[in-house]
């Protein structure tokens, strides 16, 4: 289940812009410990699954149906200041488009174990210094059978 989505998300991220995310990974507080961690290429996505609540469902014996969070860390370098006629405003607010780019790469995403995958929240990163982190955040409705 968690190992079909991550797969499923990797395969749809490789796909935004013909490649343009350069590190896909799982989320390890990489951009807290980025000093400490092996060194990843830039815009990198990490993805953090977040809690799942379960419930049983009618159908296979113990089968269990769960919603969950799914965050999608969105880091990219900050290439300055967005302030209305900076040389460097349109750069900058490029890197906040990538968000849509991602989304709609995740739209339609499903598969044997889970579906329903849809964006609920964003949260961007408004202390940052060399990167920009921007968290988006899905929905997703897994499935269990034994």
């Amino acid at each position: 289940m968690i190992t079909e989505l991550y797969t499923a998300i990797a395969a749809a991220l490789r796909e935004v812009e013909d490649g343009i995310i350069q590190h896909i990974d799982l989320w390890n507080q990489n951009v807290e410990f980025i000093e400490e961690d092996e060194a990843w290429d830039r815009p990198a996505v990490f993805v953090e699954f977040g809690e799942i609540v379960w419930d049983p469902y009618k159908g296979p014996a113990n089968g269990m149906t769960g919603k969950g969070d799914v965050l999608l860390h969105i880091v990219t370098d900050w290439k300055g200041s967005a302030a209305d006629g900076a040389y460097t405003q349109e750069e900058t607010l490029a890197d906040y488009e990538l968000s849509n780019k991602i989304y709609e790469a995740m739209l339609d995403l499903r598969g044997t174990t889970f579906r329903n995958v849809s964006l609920a929240r964003t949260l961007t990163n408004h202390n940052h210094q060399e990167l920009l982190e921007n968290i988006e955040v899905y929905k997703v409705t897994y499935e269990r059978a034994l």
